[in-house]
This record gives structure tokens, sequence and C-alpha cells, in this order.
């Protein structure tokens, strides 16, 4: 399924938004997930795209994420599993929400 964006992209948006990108220890980020800040997005999606679309309002597109289950709260279950195995994250905050997407190690 693809997605649309804005018919207005906003290049320099968007290059800032991946400036801002950082990879962290999950066990980093357990502050936003008990503060309920945290919100996890498949590796099928582009962190960069979905913090972009987030940033800009795209309400219809955020919400068609959200129904799929392709951005989602991180449950206490997956914040479990992911201290456990001290998972790396590639993160970005997009007020008042942290993005978190796990590095996907190739092999």
């Amino acid at each position: 399924m693809s997605y649309s964006t804005n018919t207005n992209p906003n290049p320099e948006a968007r290059s800032r938004i991946l400036g801002e990108t950082a990879k962290i220890g999950w066990g980093e980020l357990q502050r936003f997930f008990a503060a309920g800040h945290a919100v996890a997005v498949v590796p099928e999606l582009d962190l960069v795209e979905v913090a972009y679309q987030m940033s800009q309002d795209n309400d219809q597109l955020v919400a068609e994420w959200l129904a799929s289950g392709r951005v989602r709260g991180v449950s206490d279950a997956q914040a479990i599993e992911w201290l456990a195995a001290n998972a790396l994250m590639w993160t970005v905050v997009i007020r008042p929400w942290v993005l978190v997407q796990p590095v996907i190690s190739k092999q």
C-alpha cells in the first residue's frame, strides 16, 4: 500500500527531521515510555516520513497508520522485550511524541 504525502512537500522540513534522528538504546528511552510518549513505527515505514506527516498534522494519513497498527503506542510487552534485548532504536522527536523504530541489522 502506498501512501500519499502533502501536495506541497517541504524538503527543508524533511531534511531538518532527518538531521534530528538518532540511534539510542531503548533503555535510555524509558522515561518517554513511562510518560506515554513513545510511539513505535514499524520498520516497513520510513521514520522520517512518518515524523514529517505528523509534524504537518496530516491527520488522515496518521489515522490510517494508527488504524492499521503500523504506528502505535509502545506496549508494555514490547517495552519489556526491547529492554531485555538492549535494543537499539532509531528515534526522532515530534513533540510531545518520541517516535521509535528498531534498528535492523543487515547480516
